[in-house]
């Protein structure tokens, strides 16, 4: 149910002229599903599919100090990145815990790019405020900018023809940063090779004006190439089936890196940053619990909140995210257990708690619509 002080994207009316069906997320209006998150989802996996991801939130870090003031703040290695360089993170509270994960993109040495959450926005913006004894400049731009997205495999061929620049060349986590009217006459754009649907795909940035003008234009460039608008809806189920962790569920302010398995971003090497202590001791000890995938093998749906259980019915954690795999026509999931080889390995059984029933499912290491 939509709520009425609820803000809308530039691309409000597009959606709704599409006859998207809009619901209320992260105080958005904000479209679940066009033609069906089911057909959605198959067009991104075989063709593509555009998503208007506007209500993230983008922070200008600028200044001399702007380098080490991210190095300070995030998990992994700031210092390692070069113009031109996207990189996906996590920022922690002193305590490991997670405050969000986000993706810094370098413009230059004294200009850096952040995007962070829709929900998270506000508390991300106060967190960096108050993490910052370098005195970086730090600037919303979330109210000036538009985020349009396109993922699939033959996202890459859309949007070649609306830009002079060769799109073969841009390598996976790196980005364009276009000059004034460089793309579609944008004043303000960059073109972005990251995703969140285990697809390859384009995320593009621009200003508000030109956000309606940048949205009609790829639809026309992926006619007939099998283009369709998708929703939040087939974000989540995408983005499950890669293993993609969604904040709020999968990592939370509870939840550290390590036992998220996100050590891969974090780099205890590079020197001190906020919880940095913390997650090394977690590190040295072992985790007491690790985040798995799994695959259902009786029917079932599972949900956040379901327990996970041993084979001796013994109660070893519990799901974070759930959902019907619209191409294994089956339950996936993730969540917690406890950190015993027995329940993490893949090919492991576990089950689910679904009402007074358990239902079997096998610990697999995502994506796991892949071989």
């Amino acid at each position: 149910m939509m709520q009425d002080n609820n803000r809308k994207t530039p691309l409000f009316d597009e959606h709704v002229a599409l006859g998207a069906k809009m619901v209320s997320f992260a105080g958005f209006e904000m479209p679940i599903q066009y033609s069906g998150i089911i057909d959605e989802h198959k067009a991104v996996r075989s063709a593509a599919g555009l998503f208007d991801v506007s209500h993230m939130g983008e922070v200008r870090v600028r200044g001399s100090h702007a380098a080490s003031f991210l190095q300070h703040l995030v998990t992994n290695d700031v210092e390692a990145m070069y113009d031109g360089r996207a990189m996906y993170t996590v920022m922690c509270k002193p305590d490991g815990g997670i405050v969000d994960d986000l993706i810094v993109y370098r413009i230059s040495a004294d200009d850096y790019f952040v995007v962070v959450n829709a929900a998270n926005a506000a508390k991300d913006l106060e967190w960096m405020r108050q993490n910052n004894p370098m005195n970086a400049e730090i600037i919303d731009v979330s109210d000036e900018m538009s985020l349009i997205a396109i993922q699939g495999p033959r996202a890459f061929e859309i949007v070649q023809p609306l830009t002079d620049h060769d799109l073969t060349g841009l390598k996976f986590y790196h980005f364009l940063a276009m000059q004034p009217g460089e793309f579609l006459g944008c004043e303000d754009a960059y073109l972005s090779h990251t995703g969140y649907t285990g697809e390859s795909g384009l995320e593009i940035y621009c200003e508000n004006a030109s956000a309606a003008r940048v949205w009609k234009a790829l639809l026309e460039a992926g006619e007939g190439l099998g283009l369709k608008p998708a929703g939040l809806g087939a974000r989540d189920t995408l983005r499950l089936e890669s293993g993609f962790c969604l904040y709020g569920n999968d990592i939370t302010e509870d939840t550290n890196p390590i036992e998220a398995g996100l050590g891969w971003v974090t780099k205890l090497g590079k020197g001190d940053f906020v919880g940095s202590e913390a997650i090394a001791a977690v590190k040295e000890t072992g985790p007491q619990r690790k985040r798995i995938g799994f695959v259902m093998l009786d029917r079932g749906i599972p949900r956040s909140g379901y327990v996970i259980y041993d084979i001796t019915d013994k109660p070893i954690g519990e799901v974070t995210s759930g959902s019907q795999s619209p191409l294994l026509e089956q339950g996936i999931g993730m969540g917690y257990v406890e950190n015993d080889r027995s329940y993490t390995t893949p090919g492991s059984p576990v089950f689910i708690g679904v009402r007074d029933r358990r239902l079997q499912a096998e610990v697999k290491k995502p994506p796991f619509h892949k071989e």
